[in-house]
């Protein structure tokens, strides 16, 4: 048996039979992590507690009391707050935070079982499209390592560790396209659930209006068990929407017949052959499906990209004061207040960080409120009545989920306009607060994965489930 191959649905039904034990799991992608250093993908492994957590597991799983993800390796983004456990959101300014809280997501999956194997890396404070901004160093896509790609951002380093066979499954945050993109990248499955269906309590933020956690797996079913325990209300989020509970793993439907929108802005000049060629076979799949093929109007789309960085570094610029020497963090001891906080944040932030805050800032000033901000929030409006417009004959959207496959490391960090546009595709989706998977289809001419994504109606991630199904059945996608 191939440790390193199985998924999380696979992983449960081992340990269930009892063909394995949690600790000889655990214990395994413990050693798999600390040999493939050289991906990057933690910042740091939680090994002790791992191993005495995977003996309590044995113990439960022998006396018939396991939970719904009783014993299974877990690795999550150090952007979820851990108690006692160091929480640095891959920056200079939380190196040596250790939060006395859990979060809300991380809490419902310690409850159901799941053991953390270690904290992910990611781009500084989830600020970037590469996983280069971190401050412990960019992470390496599994997929070619001696070329040194990106693994996509922010959520880079969950991404990596699942398409490394490093973790069973991983959790990412979404802000926008920080789940989806690096999923696309590295091959696997990204899910961003509707806005308010998981807990923000206990993420550090970086836009609120817009931050969602989420699954990264290696199959369609992995991540609606995933989804099952990440997500429910909860009373210390104002944004955590009270909803009835559902099972997406249960409800899993795979034939179902729907009506797919294909968005005629979203098929530019810019887009290469072999993207156009997949996305024509995962139409034919649908068709083939017996669903029902719908062109579709979102006519502001082509906004959303500029409004989506104005919105985002507004409420990162508002988010990000607090880091400022006094509360908690770095400190750059000074006699002058002022001299404080400039030393601390000058220090204790990366270019990109100080560049959002500094937009961000800029946009909310007196003088340019109402140029920048307020007209993207108008315009940010317009965008959610197009997906709802759409919405009317159409069950899913399906699109691309990146413009390319993965770039080489350093090929767009001094440009930033270009490392903004490989989320012109997400990004919309973010703004409008609706759930969208990014699952694997083929391979580009380079070797490296493609990902397209499905949207969905708010809370409706069922549907969105269903037609990532019918993709991940019809392509059967394969590393090699």
């Amino acid at each position: 048996m191939d440790l390193k191959k199985i998924n999380l649905e696979e992983c449960l039904g081992l340990l269930k039979q009892k063909k394995i034990s949690s600790k000889e799991l655990i214990s395994f992608y413990l050693k798999e992590a600390s040999e493939n250093k050289s991906l990057n993908a933690y910042i740091s492994l939680n090994s002790e507690m791992a191993i005495k957590s995977a003996e309590d597991s044995d113990k439960r799983i022998s006396e018939n009391k396991a939970r719904a993800l009783e014993g299974v390796p877990i690795a999550i983004k150090d952007l979820f707050c851990t108690k006692h456990l160091t929480t640095t959101a891959a920056s200079k300014m939380l190196n040596n935070f250790k939060p006395t809280y859990e979060s809300t997501v991380t809490q419902k999956l310690w409850d159901a079982g799941a053991i953390l194997l270690g904290k992910t890396n990611l781009d500084e404070f989830a600020m970037g499209s590469s996983n280069e901004t971190s401050f412990y160093g960019a992470c390496t896509n599994p997929w070619d390592e001696k070329k040194k790609y990106v693994p996509g951002g922010s959520s880079g380093g969950s991404a990596a560790a699942v398409a490394g066979n490093i973790a069973i499954a991983a959790t990412g945050t979404d802000t926008g396209g920080s789940i989806r993109q690096p999923a696309s990248y590295c091959g696997i499955v990204g899910l961003k659930p509707t806005y308010g269906r998981c807990s923000r309590w206990g993420i550090v933020s970086f836009a609120s209006s817009l931050d969602q956690a989420g699954p990264m797996t290696k199959t369609v079913n992995d991540a609606a068990i995933m989804l099952d325990v990440m997500s429910g209300y909860d009373k210390k989020d104002s944004t955590s929407a009270n909803l009835k509970e559902t099972n997406f793993y249960k409800n899993l439907n795979g034939n179902k017949k729907l009506r797919v929108g294909i968005p005629k802005q979203y098929k530019s000049d810019q887009l290469n052959n072999e993207i156009i060629k997949h996305w024509d076979l995962g139409i034919d799949f649908f068709k083939k499906n017996n669903c029902e093929i719908v062109d579709i109007d979102l006519p502001h789309t082509e906004y959303a990209l500029a409004t989506y960085y104005i919105i985002s570094s507004a409420e990162a610029s508002s988010n990000l004061a607090r880091y400022d020497g006094v509360r908690y963090g770095l400190r750059k001891d000074s006699n002058d207040i002022n001299d404080l906080y400039e030393q601390t944040r000058s220090e204790g932030f990366g270019d990109e960080v100080k560049r959002r805050i500094m937009i961000g800032t800029y946009v909310l000033s007196a003088g340019y409120y109402d140029a920048y901000y307020l007209k993207a929030q108008k315009v940010r409006s317009k965008i959610i009545n197009d997906f709802k417009e759409a919405f009317k004959s159409v069950d899913v959207i399906f699109t691309p989920t990146a413009p390319s496959d993965a770039f080489e490391q350093g090929s767009k960090i001094d440009d930033p306009i270009q490392m903004y546009l490989n989320d012109v595709f997400t990004v919309p989706i973010s703004l409008a607060g609706l759930p969208a998977i990014s699952v694997p289809m083929g391979l580009s001419n380079n070797k490296l994965p493609l990902g397209f994504q499905i949207i969905g109606k708010s809370f409706d991630e069922d549907s969105v489930f269903s037609a990532a199904k019918i993709i991940e059945q019809n392509s059967n996608f394969k590393k090699g």
